[in-house]
Formats: C-alpha cells, structure tokens, sequence
C-alpha cells in the first residue's frame, strides 16, 4: 500500500498534470506579469493556425505576443509542454452528443465533432494519439466515448478498441486531407495539377494486363469521386457496422 504523500510519475510529468489540471494563477505580489499562460496558448494555436505547425517555436509565439522568448518559460517548460496544452484547449471545442440517442447515433456524433475539430486546428494532425494529454478536455471527451461505446454491451476490452478505431479512423482522414491542403498552398500545386502533371505515364508505362483490377474499376468510374467528407463517413459507416454486428451476436 502507497503512502498518502508518494509522489507518481516525474518531476516534469508531475509539473505538465498541473499545467492541464491546476495552472497556477497570476502572483498576488510582485512584478505584474505581461501575459497568462491562457494567453501564451492563444498566442501558440494562432502562431500554428497561422505560420504551419512547423513554424511553432517558443520564439515565435514570444514575437506575435510582443515578449522575450525568455519569458515564456515562467509560464511553460518549453514547446513539447505547450504543444499539450494546446492540444488540450482544442479538444475543448468538442461537443458531446445527447444521451438519450442509440449508441451508434452518439458515436457518429463524437466522429463528427472530432473531423471539425481538425478541420478548424489543422495543426492537430502533429498530435500523437497514442500519447495524448491527459487534459481535462481530451480526457472528458474520451470519456464520453467510451460511453456511448459501452452502450453496445460488447466486453471492455472490445469497447476499449472501437472507440481508438474511431478516434484513428477520423484522424487518418483528417491528417491525408490536411496535409494535401497544405502542400497546395505551400507549393501552389493544387491535387488535379499534381495528376495532369503526370499524365506521361498512362501512355509509357500504364498497361491494363499489368492493373487489370485499376483498369476495371476506372472503366466502371469507381475512381471519379473525388475525396470528400462522404469519404470518411463511408469508413465510419462500415465500421460501425461490424461492430453492430457483433453487438448483436453479444445479445
């Protein structure tokens, strides 16, 4: 048995839970502080809203705050640190479904909440699902999820993979659409330039007896729908419809 007083985890994880959980408030005495650490975030998702993610430096985000880099760490350790918080903050947008609908109606719910999000930070796609902050906000919509999930009446274990397959699923298709919104403003070559541009190789290279299976799918026009949100809601909806199966086959 753990003593009342045994400290869990380090000193710098320590630090990071009550940066998400307890920040702590301005000093009563003293100089005044220029900023709050709510505003040093605001400062880092407008930097990375505005500049890419991969501008995000804690001298960045000190310049469009009008600070010395310096004096953001008095706020925050450094930049991995901040970038939890922000994660956090993000997270925060979500809404959480109505309870009194089906389980399946509450998932599609929490998936949509989650492409919108990332369609409004599209810096999220740097985040790492397997090592979330363990924020207040992350943490009240995993919850939730898990919820919803455990309505099904499948074993936990079961509960706990859908609901990671719901978050990755959202997150891969997120993270292909932004990254190709990003890389036609970067270079200025939009997804059908990039295409057009290599057309040489359907008459050098392309034979049908070599892709019999793309010659067949393009001559029935399976590839004219361009990458959309009914897309993703496709792979939702199959998805969910496997685990609706096995809902049933619990029952």
């Amino acid at each position: 048995m753990d003593e009342p007083d045994t400290e869990w985890g380090t000193a710098e994880g320590r630090a990071m839970i009550r940066l998400l959980w307890d920040p702590p408030p301005p000093p009563a005495r003293g100089p005044r502080q220029r900023l709050t650490l709510d505003q040093v975030v605001s400062g880092a998702i407008e930097v990375a809203s505005q500049q890419g993610v991969d501008e995000l430096s804690m001298r960045k985000v000190a310049q469009h705050l009008g600070v010395g880099a310096m004096s953001l760490y008095t706020y925050v350790p450094g930049k991995e640190e901040l970038f939890e918080l922000m994660i956090d903050r993000a997270w925060a947008g979500r809404a959480l479904p109505d309870r009194t609908l089906p389980w399946r109606a509450q998932v599609e719910f929490h998936a949509r909440e989650a492409w919108a999000m990332y369609q409004a930070n599209p810096w999220l796609i740097r985040s790492n699902l397997w090592r979330m902050p363990l924020g207040p906000h992350v943490l009240d919509a995993q919850e939730d999820l898990y919820r919803a999930v455990l309505l099904t009446g499948l074993p936990a274990t079961t509960v706990a993979r859908v609901a990671g397959l719901v978050e990755a699923h959202v997150f891969g298709a997120a993270r292909s659409a932004v990254t190709d919104t990003s890389v036609s403003a970067r270079t200025g070559v939009t997804q059908d330039d990039y295409w057009e541009s290599r057309q040489s190789f359907w008459g050098t290279y392309y034979t049908p007896e070599r892709f019999p299976a793309m010659t067949h799918i393009w001559e029935q026009g399976g590839f004219d729908e361009e990458y959309s949100d009914a897309a993703w809601e496709f792979g939702l909806r199959l998805l969910l419809d496997g685990v609706e199966r096995m809902a049933d086959g619990e029952r």
